[in-house]
């Protein structure tokens, strides 16, 4: 059976109109389907010869697909090339470590925290007065008068005790001479702001701040008197007193900051391990003491 649209296509206009008005069984018999078929052909056939076959389509062009860039054309050139990676350095952290977060938190509460108990860091500020008593226990803390006083002793010393123990105090104390200048020229950090560089006797490495050197042998001379001296309660705690006060004129003079004074009470209490550990005495080094003993 051939299809309506290859007969509308290949008859004639006329034989198709004629056969569609006279023809049994033709639409035409049920009423004015006919004519109306025949005005829609006759409206293309008026409008046929006037019409752009390019326009009757979409063009690739404007085709919303490809003004959207979902299917690039066939013709178009390469694509663009990704943009290059920002480096390491300018990238920016989304997603910081939790570490990072709490050193960065524990170092600000140190600086503030510094900065309120810094009450006689100059003669100006709330406490200024006490400023000549705190310098005054910053001495009783330097290194010099330690070691010009245990040198002094060991000197006058007659007993062998007595030397073995003098002997000791002066290893620790250079040790924690060396300790300490070992980490403030590895750590390098800037003593507080606030500060005046007006300190007793300093070395190329005093104008670091961490450790503190008066913390750690605050802690290491303390510990030492209270393991190798008969002392009286009341003496014992002047001690631990000196010590804790020592470590506290450090931030109120505006030296030091309170970690540089935290850890430097834990290092002086280490090392105090380290020197018993180490211990000097006749047996285990003789040659010192017998040296010591024809000066």
């Amino acid at each position: 059976m051939p299809s309506p649209r290859r007969n509308v296509d290949a008859r004639p206009l006329a034989a198709s109109a004629s056969s569609s008005s006279g023809g049994p069984g033709s639409p035409a018999h049920g009423g004015g389907g006919g004519g109306g078929r025949f005005e829609f052909q006759s409206l293309l056939s008026s409008r046929a010869p006037g019409l752009d076959p390019t326009c009757t389509r979409l063009r690739a062009s404007e085709s919303p697909v490809h003004r959207r860039g979902s299917f690039p054309l066939a013709g178009a050139g390469p694509s663009q090339a990704p943009p290059a990676p920002l480096p390491e350095e300018d990238r920016m952290d989304l997603n910081p470590s939790f570490l990072g977060i709490a050193l960065r938190s524990l170092l600000a509460i140190d600086l503030w925290l510094s900065k309120k108990l810094g009450v006689c860091a100059g003669e100006s500020s709330s406490w200024g007065s006490m400023r000549p008593l705190m310098k005054l226990l910053e001495i009783s803390g330097h290194g010099i008068p330690w070691l010009l006083g245990t040198l002094y002793c060991l000197s006058r010393s007659d007993s062998w005790a007595g030397r073995e123990v003098l002997m000791n105090l002066l290893f620790a104390l250079l040790l924690d001479l060396l300790l300490v200048a070992l980490i403030k020229g590895l750590v390098r950090r800037r003593r507080p702001a606030h500060n005046q560089m007006d300190m007793f006797v300093t070395l190329s490495v005093d104008k670091y701040s961490f450790p503190s050197g008066h913390a750690t042998r605050a802690a290491l001379v303390s510990r030492f008197i209270l393991n190798h001296l008969v002392l009286a309660i009341p003496l014992r705690v002047l001690v631990v007193l000196w010590a804790f006060i020592l470590g506290l004129s450090r931030v109120m003079l505006g030296r030091h900051n309170v970690t540089d004074v935290a850890f430097g009470f834990f290092l002086g209490y280490t090392q105090y391990s380290i020197v018993d550990y180490c211990w000097l005495s006749p047996h285990n080094a003789p040659v010192l003491f017998l040296l010591w003993n024809q000066q």
